[in-house]
């Protein structure tokens, strides 16, 4: 009897255009598949597929985890403001398409109250989006991802018609229908990594057959294989010692797997790092979907002492409460066009940070493995679905490296990967979103190698002064905020000047003057965008900037909107320190100020509703909800968090001043 097929993860929706609809999907084994698409009226349009065609790409990674990228091109237009249902089914090759399985009689989970099947709705203009960044599994909060599923929940019961009718407009509260879910950044933590997670990761790889990976470099541990990493006593909280040294005594493992002691930003917890591709793969699955999770067991595996032991007990409760929101999740993401992009976390933390940092972790065999791995996941699970036309020449290198996890098909293609230089993409929304790298471009400094490289390079940076002509409005996606916290930024470059940049995660835009300044000047310039809406992640805390740059006739407007993060937040008593630090050294009207002007710009700071007097700075972990004009401007500015809050960010014109 033919195994049934299951889907492990999505559907998930990337693109959508009028003409065109990609669906990512991560499946059991290989099938064919019927896509129908209900417009209302009886208008149905139908679709079917066989792994491997032209609209239907098929990489397979193991017995039992097959991924399907379905790029649909359309005959007829889909209208614009209406309600779109579609649906999906398989059926496997031995029954010769005959019996097909719908997808909604094993997931009936994924349709709202009301509906008969998933759906979208394709907006003519970017008139509300979703955005946000840094999901930690194990971060002991809500999942701003959940309460955006709560939010379409109350746009489709606010429709009030439960067939396919257009949807309203928008009421006080609720916005119009969201164009896109925007993630810029840490949609896995592949270095921060709860016990639980790794073990029910370690499950998951054995359960869906995925190849051993052969492991190089790895002489001073005595591991040769995925098979010994998972056996090692060291496997679990210890992995560090695992890693070489870099024959300058710089340990490997300060630089890959954040062992510096980082008393600002961030924590010194990378001590289930994932090494191996089954490792990476096996996470994507588990934190957006709950199918994965049936069946495995947190019990703790034997041989943890008695402080691992506590720990494990602590991100248990934690991870049950994360998968407890799952269904939510993978119901979101089948309705919303989902824009990605990485930043450093998805790889591994302070990613590229400087040139020595590059020098150090690829000049290492083990270490480039390790960032090759996750970097390949991403292609995968995240970037095949931004450009699938951009990522159709890797496909084939791709494959060779699933098949044959540390031979030299694996290697060959992490070289591909790491020589890439198009993750960067433009949606043709209106605005067009633009999504930038941030983290493959650097512009690497010259003087120094322990400085922080700039975000972006030069060749870079020009690049995307030319995507940006001859639009009047931007929504532009940088990981890391392009105008930041100013006192940060100066802890930073202060720990710059001592050699220790790691200890900060010293890099923001303002850092390299180079790249500081050309990115200043495309706002500057008189034909790129009159209005740039600035979506940023990356710093575990919410805020909201107008900032006004001297230079320019008439503009241009920026707004800089960071949230940050879905399921993580900044230690509470140190952001209220800096918070407060930075209103007092650098008001209007502080000398400190006065001198230390960086660019010429006017920055006003909104202050986030309900919050003490005072905070410009919101700590808690949500999700972003940004509402536009019909010309491109931020009319509202929203913060939904996970505790069912929302924070509204108000403009206050007297707060200003120039930077």
């Amino acid at each position: 009897m033919t195994e049934r097929l299951e889907v492990l993860a999505g559907p998930i929706l990337r693109r959508l255009e009028p003409r065109r609809v990609v669906i990512w999907l991560a499946c059991s084994r290989a099938a064919r598949v019927r896509v129908m698409f209900d417009r209302g009226e009886g208008m149905q349009l139908s679709h079917e597929l066989e792994p491997g065609d032209a609209h239907c790409r098929h990489l397979v990674a193991g017995e039992r985890l097959h991924y399907l990228l379905l790029d649909l091109s359309l005959d007829e237009p889909l209208p614009f403001g209406q309600w779109v249902g579609y649906t999906l089914a398989f059926a496997s090759f031995a029954d010769n398409g005959q019996g097909w399985h719908d997808l909604r009689e094993s997931a009936p989970a994924l349709c709202y109250p009301g509906r008969r099947s998933p759906g979208f709705i394709l907006t003519e203009r970017v008139a509300a989006l979703l955005h946000g960044s840094c999901r930690k599994p194990h971060h002991p909060s809500g999942d701003g991802l959940v309460e955006a599923d709560r939010l379409l929940a109350r746009c489709i019961a606010a429709a009030g018609d439960a067939g396919n009718g257009p949807q309203p407009e928008p009421q006080d509260e609720l916005p119009a229908w969201p164009a896109a879910l925007v993630l810029s950044g840490d949609q896995i933590y592949a270095d921060d990594v709860a016990g639980p997670m790794l073990h029910a990761i370690h499950q998951l790889v054995a359960r869906l057959g995925l190849p051993g990976e052969i492991l190089t470099g790895t002489e001073q541990s005595g591991l040769n294989d995925a098979g010994d990493l998972y056996q090692h006593p060291a496997g679990f909280y210890r992995r560090e010692t695992l890693l070489p040294r870099h024959k300058r005594n710089y340990a490997i493992v300060e630089l890959l797997f954040g062992g510096v002691e980082k008393p600002v930003f961030t924590t010194d917890s990378a001590h289930n790092h994932l090494i191996t591709l089954a490792e990476v793969l096996a996470m994507y699955l588990l934190v957006w979907s709950p199918v994965p999770w049936q069946g495995l067991d947190l019990t703790p595996p034997e041989g943890l002492d008695t402080e691992s032991a506590a720990l494990y007990a602590r991100e248990r409760v934690a991870i049950e409460s994360f998968v407890g929101g799952l269904a939510a999740v993978r119901r979101l993401l089948a309705h919303l066009p989902v824009a990605m992009i990485f930043d450093d976390h998805d790889i591994t933390d302070d990613w590229n940070l400087s040139r020595e940092w590059e020098e150090i972790a690829y000049g290492h065999p083990f270490s480039r493995r390790v960032i090759g791995n996750a970097l390949l996941a991403y292609a995968i699970n995240q970037a095949w679905g931004n450009q699938p036309d951009v990522l159709e020449g890797t496909l084939a290198a791709l494959q060779g490296a699933l098949s044959e996890p540390g031979r030299p098909a694996h290697d060959d293609c992490i070289d591909l990967l790491l020589r890439f230089d198009a993750w960067h993409y433009c949606w043709p929304t209106s605005p067009p979103l633009v999504v930038i790298d941030s983290r493959t471009h650097r512009w690497r400094s010259e003087s120094a190698a322990r400085k922080p490289s700039g975000l972006m390079d030069w060749e870079a940076l020009t690049d995307l002064q030319q995507t940006l002509r001859g639009h009047s409005a931007v929504l532009l996606v940088s990981s890391a905020p392009i105008f930041g916290v100013k006192l940060i930024e100066t802890i930073q470059r202060m720990f710059t000047w001592i050699g220790k940049p790691l200890m900060v995660d010293a890099e923001n835009w303002m850092a390299h003057p180079g790249a500081a300044e050309a990115i200043l000047n495309i706002f500057r310039h008189p034909k790129t965008p009159q209005h740039f809406v600035v979506l940023s992640g990356d710093v575990h805390y919410s805020f909201v900037y107008d900032v006004e740059l001297r230079g320019r006739n008439h503009g241009p407007d920026i707004w800089q909107i960071c949230s940050s993060g879905l399921r993580n937040e900044f230690p509470p008593r140190l952001l209220d320190v800096l918070d407060r630090a930075n209103r007092w050294l650098y008001s209007p009207r502080s000398p400190l100020n006065w001198f230390t002007r960086r660019r010429h710009m006017r920055v006003i700071p909104r202050k986030p509703e309900g919050t003490p007097h005072g905070r410009r700075l919101l700590n808690g972990s949500g999700i972003g909800l940004v509402e536009l004009d019909p010309s491109g401007v931020p009319w509202r500015i929203r913060q939904l968090l996970a505790d069912g809050r929302v924070v509204s960010f108000t403009r206050r014109e007297a707060e200003s001043r120039w930077d």
